[in-house]
């Protein structure tokens, strides 16, 4: 799977950690940056690894700042992006198959790696379930979506 990864300064170490084991495990990962320790924007990082998963560039994301609030909300003004803000699997779990999120969102100051390797596996290998009522609350956000993001 194609997977795009971004991160601002406070997610840098989680996410290069997350990306070395995807590679591992034999995902591509597009890297969107940041690579430094410097501070920096979430949001800059976090609209080009949007856009490249809401292009179907890539077919997920991973996105990483301190608390993981911030960039989630940046990747949410995407039209097309689904993105959720998990700190446990079963989370990752529930918005795959009920919101088909494309894009999840860890905080690299609350999250350690072996838990966030839990919670991205988890969000990886969860199938939206294809339900009629989950479809229809989609196609409602998108509805939204469309009304508001011109």
């Amino acid at each position: 799977m194609k997977i795009a990864v971004c991160c601002d300064h406070g997610g840098l170490a989680l996410k290069n950690a997350l990306s070395e084991a995807l590679k591992t495990e034999g995902h591509e990962i597009e890297d969107f940056g940041t690579t430094n320790e410097n501070s920096c924007d979430y949001p800059d990082f976090a609209l080009l690894a949007s856009e490249a998963v809401a292009e179907g560039k890539c077919e997920r994301g991973i996105f990483v700042c301190t608390t993981g609030i911030g960039i989630s909300i940046a990747a949410n003004k995407v039209p097309g992006i689904r993105c959720a803000l998990c700190s446990e699997p079963l989370s990752a779990k529930m918005t795959r198959l009920h919101n088909n999120a494309n894009v999840l969102a860890l905080g690299g100051g609350f999250v350690g790696k072996n838990l966030a390797l839990d919670i991205v596996k988890t969000f990886l290998e969860t199938p939206f379930s294809e339900e009629d009522k989950h479809r229809r609350r989609i196609d409602k956000i998108s509805a939204i979506e469309k009304k508001y993001m011109k």
